[in-house]
């Protein structure tokens, strides 16, 4: 029994460390710029598989393809702004993690402050018709007593 634990452990350990070696993707950069340049590169555009995270961030086989397509488009000389012209040509600007202030863009930028603002609009009415109905209508003071009524 104990033999089987430890096979079972040592077979674990194997394809952990297959797994995280995989993971790992040393990338031959010429200095610590280049390095610098692709991070910050690769923290600005999206997975289009995962949608929520970054390219550097992601794990799915096509950010690790984007990756390397970014880091072999360095190494041809383009700039961080033909390779995200690139990447939009090729996936449209929702790979931009930040995209521009631009008129099909507007309700992304926008639109929770539109939402925010017609909020408080209704809050605010809500606000108004209550209080209105809360205060009665001033109204003449009756008077309870007859005046011929002696007590």
């Amino acid at each position: 029994m104990r033999s089987l634990l430890r096979v079972l452990l040592l077979a674990s350990l194997l394809f952990a460390g297959a797994a995280i070696a995989q993971a790992i993707e040393p990338l031959p950069f010429k200095d610590h710029a280049e390095e610098l340049r692709y991070q910050h590169l690769t923290a600005q555009l999206r997975c289009p598989m995962c949608q929520n995270e970054t390219l550097a961030d992601s794990n799915a086989p096509i950010a690790r393809d984007l990756r390397n397509q970014i880091f072999q488009l360095m190494q041809h000389g383009q700039s961080d702004a033909q390779i995200k012209q690139y990447l939009v040509d090729r996936y449209s600007e929702f790979v931009l993690y930040d995209p521009p202030v631009a008129r099909n863009t507007w309700l992304l930028w926008f639109g929770p402050l539109l939402i925010l603002l017609v909020g408080a609009g209704v809050v605010v009415a809500t606000i108004r018709k209550r209080s209105r109905a809360a205060t009665p209508a001033a109204s003449p003071a009756v008077n309870t007593l007859d005046e011929g009524d002696d007590w």
